[in-house]
């Protein structure tokens, strides 16, 4: 998504005043995100990156990985826990974390009393595939919208499925 007029520099006191997107995950009623896009007022279509907060005692999204759009964070302020795969981790200010594609599933949760501050951005190729393995769900995302499937109901194919045999 990108604007009418990208612009290429917005200053602090622009994005400061840039009104914050609530989100919140469906699969996750502690999720609670405050995003101010960045990357969509510059005019960028291949990558997204926004400055997200999470409310103390919030999560971000929901424990997942990406099959096809690799993504990172970078902490501003605040601290945080970072799910990694099996591992948790306390993150703060000048953490980085990368997340090739496919890669480890992952989840940023604040249990602290002061504002979670970071840069979230990655990849935006059109279409990607959103693995949730704790709840046994994946979403799909295209241009032509989103669309959610529980993982037992994905039967395997082959290729031999569709040849014709006579």
């Amino acid at each position: 998504m990108t604007t009418p007029d990208p612009k290429p520099l917005w200053t602090a006191d622009e994005i400061a005043a840039a009104p914050e997107v609530n989100v919140r995950h469906p699969w996750n009623e502690n999720s609670d995100v405050h995003i101010r896009p960045l990357s969509a007022g510059a005019g960028l279509s291949r990558v997204v990156l926004s400055l997200a907060r999470v409310p103390p005692g919030k999560e971000s999204f929901v424990y997942h990985s990406h099959e096809r759009d690799e993504e990172f964070l970078f902490i501003l302020s605040g601290r945080g826990r970072a799910e990694i795969g099996d591992e948790t981790f306390e993150v703060g200010p000048g953490d980085f974390m990368g997340f090739t594609a496919p890669g480890v599933a992952h989840h940023l949760t604040n249990p602290y009393q002061e504002d979670l501050v970071y840069l979230m951005g990655g990849e935006r190729s059109g279409f990607d595939i959103g693995h949730f393995p704790k709840l046994g769900r994946r979403i799909i995302y295209a241009k032509t919208g989103i669309r959610a499937v529980d993982e037992d109901s994905l039967r395997p194919m082959a290729l031999e499925d569709f040849i014709v045999k006579s």
